[in-house]
C-alpha cells in the first residue's frame, strides 16, 4: 500500500536543507506521495531507506518500461480501478505484430505504417508504441534479420519459440532492452536469468489467475521483479477481459502482490476482422489492458483508438492544454496580425479555427495558463498584464511582425491599458469576446 505523505517524512532527515528544490522535508514528503519527485533528490538519505520507502510506496500494479530513450514505453504503475479516483499513470501501449511467417513485402508494409501513420492532437504526438516480433515458424535466421531490421525504429517485445532462440535475439536486440515474452513455468529460470544479464523485463505466459500466481511466486523467489503477464486466453476476448478485471481487482483492492504486473493482451488472436481488432482494443483499453497486440495499422481503424486511449488517460484534475508558443496560421508574415489567447485546448481549437475561417493568415500567440480558460485564467491571477507583457517580451513575436499590435481577448479588456504599460512600444487591440466574431474583426485588420 501506497505511504501517506506523513509516513515518508519519518524517514527524511528533517534538516529542511532545500537541497532538494523544496523548502521543508515535509513539503517534499508529500511531493513523493503524490507522484511529483522521488527519493534520489535527497542526498541524505541512505540507499537502504531508498529501498524501504520504493518499496512501501510502490503501487498496487508494478511499473514496468521496455525500450531506450525517447522510444522507451512505461507500462503499469496503476493505484487505482477509476481514473476520478486518482488518475491512471501510464497509458496502454500498442503494438503492431510482425512475424517470420509473413513475406518481407508484408512485414515492410507494415514497418511503413508504423512510421508513418502518426498524428498530433491537441500538442500531444500520437501512434503506435511498439513492434511484437514473434517467429512462428521455427526459422531462426528469419527472425534474426527481422529484429535487425527494426531494432533501432521502436521499442521491441520479442516472442522467440524458445530459450536458445531468446538468446540469439538477445544477442542482436539485447542493448535496445525489450520486453522478452514467451516464458513458461517450465522454463523461467533460463529466461530469468537472460532477463537479468540484459536488464530487461520478461512477459510470462498466463493462462489464468491461478497459473499467474504460481509463476510470479516463482519469479520473486528467484529475485526477478519486472513482470509482465502475458494472457494466454484462446483467442477468446471474454476471457482476456475477465482476467485483467480481475487481476486489478486483486492488486488494488486485495493487496494481492502476485497479480500486480502489468499486462499484455493479443487483439490480433480474437478476430481475422481488423475492425473487430480495434473494437475489441478499445474494450480492454478501458479495463485494464496495460499493452494490445495489432495484426496490422490502418488509420481508420487506429486514429479513433489512439484518441479514445488520449481521453481515457488524460489526468481529469488537469485540463487538456496545448504547449505555450507561436502558432502560424496560414500564410503569416510581418504585417500579419498577432493574436493572443490561453493555452486552454478547447480555447485553442474554436479560436484557432475562427482565424482560419477568416482567411486572414495570423500569427497565434499562446501564453501558458495552467489549462485555465481566459475569464478563469485572469481571475486566477495566470493571464494578468505582468504575466502577459513578461511572455510577450520573451516569445519572439517582436522579431515576426513589425507592426507592434497586439490582439487580445475582448474578456481581459480591463488589462488593454496595464499591458501597454507594461509593453510600452506596444498597442493593444481588444479583440471580441466571442470567437465567432473573429472572422469580422480581422477581416477589417491592418497593419
Amino acid at each position: 500500500m501506497a505511504l501517506s505523505g506523513i509516513e515518508i517524512f519519518k524517514y527524511l532527515p528533517k534538516t529542511n536543507c532545500a537541497e532538494c528544490g523544496v523548502a521543508t522535508c515535509l513539503a517534499f514528503a508529500m511531493n513523493i506521495a503524490a507522484g511529483k519527485a522521488d527519493t534520489s533528490k535527497c542526498p541524505y538519505i541512505s540507499e537502504q531507506v531508498k529501498e524501504t520507502l520504493a518499496e512501501a510506496s510502490a503501487p498496487p500494479v508494478r511499473q514496468v518500461s521496455f525500450g531506450i530513450g525517447d522510444k522507451e514505453v512505461k507500462i503499469g504503475g496503476e493505484s487505482v480501478l477509476f481514473r476520478h479516483e486518482r488518475r491512471f499513470e501510464n497509458q496502454t501501449a500498442i503494438g503492431l505484430l510482425l512475424t517470420t511467417s509473413a513475406t518481407r513485402e508484408v512485414n515492410d508494409a507494415k514497418i511503413v505504417s508504423f512510421k508513418e501513420l502518426r498524428y498530433e492532437r491537441a500538442g500531444n504526438k500520437l501512434g503506435a508504441d511498439f513492434f511484437f516480433v514473434e517467429n512462428n515458424n521455427c526459422n531462426s535466421q528469419d527472425f534474426l534479420d527481422l529484429l535487425a531490421k527494426v531494432k533501432d525504429e521502436a521499442a521491441l517485445v520479442i516472442c522467440a519459440d524458445n530459450l536458445q532462440d531468446a538468446k540469439e535475439a538477445m544477442t542482436i536486440a539485447g542493448q535496445q532492452k525489450p520486453l522478452l515474452c514467451g516464458a513458461l513455468e517450465d522454463d523461467l529460470e533460463g529466461y530469468v536469468a537472460l532477463a537479468k544479464q540484459y536488464s530487461c523485463p520478461l512477459a510470462v505466459v498466463a493462462l489464468s489467475l491461478s497459473c499467474a500466481r504460481k509463476i510470479a511466486q516463482k519469479a520473486l523467489a528467484l529475485g526477478f521483479k519486472d513482470l509482465v503477464f502475458s494472457v494466454g486466453t484462446g483467442g477468446l476476448l471474454n476471457k482476456g477481459w475477465e482476467f485483467i478485471v480481475e487481476a486489478r481487482n486483486a492488486a488494488v483492492k486485495d493487496k494481492d502482490k502476485l497479480l500486480g504486473f502489468p499486462t499484455l493482451l493479443y487483439p490480433c488472436a480474437f478476430s481475422k476482422e481488423l475492425s473487430c481488432q480495434f473494437l475489441d482494443a478499445s474494450i480492454l483499453m478501458a479495463k485494464y489492458a496495460s499493452a494490445l497486440v495489432m495484426s496490422e495499422l490502418k488509420g481508420e481503424f487506429l486514429y479513433p483508438l489512439l484518441t479514445a486511449r488520449l481521453n481515457i488517460f488524460t489526468d481529469p484534475q488537469r485540463p487538456l492544454t496545448m504547449p505555450q508558443g507561436i502558432y502560424t496560421i496560414g500564410d503569416a508574415n510581418e504585417n500579419s496580425p498577432a493574436v493572443l489567447s490561453c493555452n486552454f485546448a478547447l480555447t485553442y481549437f474554436i479560436v484557432s479555427a475562427e482565424i482560419e475561417n477568416s482567411t486572414v493568415p495570423a500569427h497565434f500567440i499562446i501564453k501558458d495558463t495552467e489549462g485555465l480558460s481566459v475569464l478563469t485564467a485572469w481571475a486566477a491571477g495566470k493571464f494578468s498584464a505582468d504575466s502577459i507583457a513578461a511572455y510577450i517580451k520573451k516569445s519572439g513575436i517582436a522579431d515576426k511582425v513589425t507592426h507592434k499590435k497586439l490582439i487580445i481577448p475582448g474578456y481581459i479588456s480591463m488589462e488593454s491599458a496595464n499591458i501597454e504599460e507594461e509593453l510600452p512600444d506596444w498597442q493593444v487591440v481588444v479583440g471580441p469576446q466571442d470567437a465567432a466574431a473573429l472572422p469580422a474583426f480581422l477581416k477589417q485588420w491592418r497593419p
